[in-house]
């Protein structure tokens, strides 16, 4: 049975993508290197030190490990300064609708998100009191595809992983939510997350009605 539901962040509950778009092509442009919007898409999903790194890759740069570290943490401050201007009004479309709609069902509900922010964006969408777990970028040392995230999540709900319903916009979210044998939601094209269990293309489609309806005998 159905008893736990587990989102990721950024893409899902609200779109960042552009923030950190910015804050990475502005780190960037400072240091030379080559940054754009198809190179920003390899990067959804992953931590901040995957991320530098294949931006660096890409750009066959190669640096010690505490340069790495503070161009990271330049980025982050740079990311983090904008996230001030963030406010209620930023939850994607139909996704406070479906954490409001599981509140009232008592179904438990965590964040599993790679973000070390991910506590600041909710306080910012005043959305923390719709979650019983916060999962971020603190929480465990693997990041997705590694399912750590998801498995702390539902661990700290007590629930299997049988028992949940992870929601994702990255492909590395859903390898991630399959390899620790939860079922999927993904949020977005089929090129990216069709390999999910369920796939709609906006979360405003992603009714807990049309979830009930698709898993059926598991609710």
């Amino acid at each position: 049975m159905i008893k736990g539901f587990i989102f990721d962040l950024d893409g899902v509950i609200t779109d960042t993508a552009e923030l950190h778009y910015e804050a990475w092509k502005k780190l960037s442009d400072e240091m030379g290197w080559h940054f754009d919007r198809e190179l920003n898409e390899q990067l959804r999903g992953i931590s901040r030190m995957d991320s530098i790194k294949v931006i660096m890759d890409h750009n066959k740069v190669s640096l010690t490990d505490d340069a790495v570290v503070s161009l990271a943490t330049k980025k982050n401050d740079i990311y983090v300064a904008s996230l001030d201007t963030m406010t209620p009004d930023d939850y994607l479309p139909g996704a406070r609708e479906l954490l409001t709609h599981l509140r009232t069902e008592g179904f438990s509900v965590a964040l599993g998100s790679a973000s070390k922010n991910a506590i600041k964006v909710l306080e910012q969408l005043n959305a923390t009191h719709y979650f019983d777990v916060i999962g971020d970028g603190n929480s465990v040392t693997q990041s997705k595809p590694a399912p750590d995230i998801f498995l702390f999540a539902a661990e700290k709900m007590k629930l299997p992983a049988n028992n949940c319903i992870v929601f994702e916009d990255a492909e590395k979210g859903i390898d991630a939510a399959k390899a620790g044998g939860f079922y999927s939601v993904g949020i977005g094209p089929e090129e990216r997350v069709g390999h999910a269990n369920l796939r709609f293309d906006t979360m405003k489609q992603a009714t807990l009605f049309e979830i009930k309806s698709f898993f059926g005998d598991l609710f």
